[in-house]
């Protein structure tokens, strides 16, 4: 998840603002950014379209550390 932590820097999105989107635990978010869980598409819709709006999903879930 090397793409979407590095846009969480540079739009100083916190694991908290994932949270709160998700309806979730921080672990849980942790867990998601990790790869230890997988995000669901309508996770990974509502986590773009509310805190990086217009920025391609691909790039941003991308795992590829390249």
């Amino acid at each position: 998840m090397r793409n979407i932590e590095k846009e969480m820097q540079k739009f100083n999105v916190t694991y908290f603002d994932i949270q709160t989107v998700l309806s979730c635990s921080e672990k849980t978010v942790r867990n998601k950014l990790n790869g230890i869980t997988d995000f669901t598409y309508s996770e990974v819709k509502r986590v773009r379209d509310k805190l990086f709006p217009g920025m391609n999903i691909e790039y941003l879930f991308d795992e590829n550390t390249n």
